[in-house]
């Protein structure tokens, strides 16, 4: 089962490059955050026509919003609603053979690394400890994949210089020891850097404001693909060819900033 993440960064906006990636990649699931339209506003008939035709939504106009589009059935559909906000950022199904999927949308966080001065701030690190706290405990033989943009890059490596950036937002040590803490407590394994270990750079985000994003190259690693030790072996298994970061994407015609992940499970 080839499942996919990506920040679309607006679905109606960018929808022929989706259509465009389900064509090249052809996985079986596809999880988008950013949708960035309501519910009834999804182009829900051009992923249909795609072969997508099974559908689960969490949209809100002009803002944040996830999806998940298969070519299979979408069982036990769930949104679950995080720091007492109802701003769409969660949505979870199950798909074929059991596994259980959830697509996070993690709050941006703002520009100022100060819960004091930054509400938004404040806002990423509360979400950061619910996510923790939704799969602490969480049974040993279950069959979860934790997918989305989860605004953090948490390794020394996954960005493009760890000292200038311990103090911006993405990168702090506040939000890396949480984002480890859920890891530990979710008993997740974070699919990348078993197959690409450190030291070695890997990003799936580039700023827009770079005038040459490909040659500067400053990116983040935002976009996460984690696992329960249930499916490790399943995730693994294909190595470093099981998973793919389509950095082209990001140099498409008005491409998100997002570049979309791929991992082929062999289940």
């Amino acid at each position: 089962m080839k499942i996919a993440t990506w920040n679309i960064n607006s679905v109606r906006l960018r929808i022929d490059l989706v259509r465009r990636f389900l064509k090249e990649e052809e996985p079986d699931v596809l999880c988008l955050q950013e949708i960035k339209c309501a519910n009834d506003q999804f182009p829900g008939k051009a992923f249909a026509a795609a072969g997508y035709k099974h559908q689960a939504v969490a949209g809100q106009a002009g803002y944040h919003g996830v999806a998940i589009v298969s070519k299979a059935p979408l069982k036990d559909v769930e949104v679950q609603k995080f720091c007492g906000k109802d701003d769409c950022r969660h949505i979870a199904a199950t798909l074929t053979g059991g596994v259980r999927i959830h697509n996070f949308y993690v709050p941006a966080g703002g520009d100022v690394p100060d819960p004091d001065e930054n509400e938004k701030f404040a806002h990423k690190l509360a979400f950061l400890k619910d996510l923790a706290d939704a799969f602490s405990g969480a049974g040993a033989k279950r069959k979860e994949i934790l997918v989305g943009d989860l605004n953090v890059a948490p390794r020394e490596h996954d960005v493009w210089s760890h000292k200038q950036l311990l103090d911006v937002v993405s990168h702090t040590p506040v939000e890396v020891d949480l984002m480890n803490a859920a890891i530990a407590k979710g008993r997740w394994i974070d699919v990348a850097r078993e197959v690409i270990p450190e030291p070695e750079k890997v990003y799936t985000w580039w700023s827009y404001r770079a005038a040459d994003w490909r040659a500067s190259n400053r990116g983040r690693r935002l976009d996460h693909i984690w696992v329960s030790p249930a499916l490790e072996k399943a995730a693994l298994s294909g190595g470093r060819a099981g998973f793919r970061i389509r950095e082209d994407a990001r140099g498409w015609d008005r491409p998100s900033d997002h570049a979309p992940t791929t991992l082929t499970l062999d289940l």
